[in-house]
């Protein structure tokens, strides 16, 4: 089963990156050395802290009415996740 989120702001993506994570399996620190960033990277990312760049991002998306969204496969056995 997928699941998908609309994204509008910098916690949606951080709540989409979040929920797919835990699909996986995986735990921030296993994320992390996957991607090569610290822990504490991957959970500000999933906390919704941005830079100034995301920010940019999304109000530039706003602007031009632009709408991005997020999908993952979810297990079988699980339902959670934005939708």
């Amino acid at each position: 089963m997928a699941a998908r989120a609309r994204l509008t702001a910098p916690a949606d993506f951080g709540l989409a990156v979040q929920q797919a994570r835990l699909e996986a399996g995986l735990s921030q620190a296993e994320l992390a050395e996957r991607l090569h960033l610290s822990q504490s990277a991957v959970s500000e990312i999933e906390s919704g802290k941005t830079t100034i760049y995301l920010r940019r991002l999304f109000d530039l998306m706003h602007e031009l009415d632009i709408e991005l969204s997020a999908s993952w496969e979810q297990r079988a056995d699980e339902s959670t996740g934005p939708r």
